[in-house]
């Protein structure tokens, strides 16, 4: 039995790795592309799934669902929960995510995001969020206060520091 979850652990482990790339590639990628067979809201269950089980394990410190309509997350929310509870892990409903070089602003315009947690990660997200805001109106979030967010927002997500620099890199390549 516990090789069998080992197994199954390896293998969401590389799905999210997968997912996680997918993210940070220049094009989103709709479920619909992925293929025609499988619904959208099963698919995003199939993210929360994976990656309450990855938090759980600390493999991941803080998770983000896919950006989501609002009307998009009220369909699949309480389902969501519903994973996250099985899985020991907590959900966040974020309308506002903290935008950072990280990723492209319109990847989550007008959209909503489950975070997926391990106290006391919440209370660091939202102290990144107010750090942010306290860097704007000081006009101060530039330069390398400005990168520094971004880091933080990615070692918060457990993403590898050559990662983010690359991603920094080639956010920065595009503007």
């Amino acid at each position: 039995m516990k090789s069998q979850r080992k197994n199954y652990s390896i293998f969401l482990i590389l799905i999210i790795g997968i997912a996680i790339g997918g993210l940070s590639s220049k094009k989103e990628v709709s479920p619909t592309e992925i293929s025609s067979n499988i619904d959208k809201r099963s698919y995003n269950l199939g993210i929360i799934g994976a990656f309450s089980e990855v938090v759980a394990l600390r493999v991941k410190k803080l998770a983000l669902s896919a950006p989501l309509s609002p009307e998009e997350i009220s369909q699949l929310i309480k389902d969501a929960k519903s994973i996250a509870d099985d899985h020991g892990v907590s959900l966040y409903l974020e309308k506002k995510l903290l935008i950072t070089d990280l990723f492209p602003e319109e990847l989550t315009k007008d959209k909503y995001i489950l975070l997926i947690y391990l106290e006391p990660v919440l209370e660091e997200y939202l102290a990144l969020k107010t750090e942010k805001d306290e860097l704007i109106k000081a006009g101060r979030y530039r330069g390398e206060a400005r990168k520094e967010i971004a880091r933080k927002l990615g070692r918060l997500l457990s993403y590898p520091e050559d990662q983010i620099e690359k991603l920094l890199s080639e956010r920065k390549k595009q503007n």
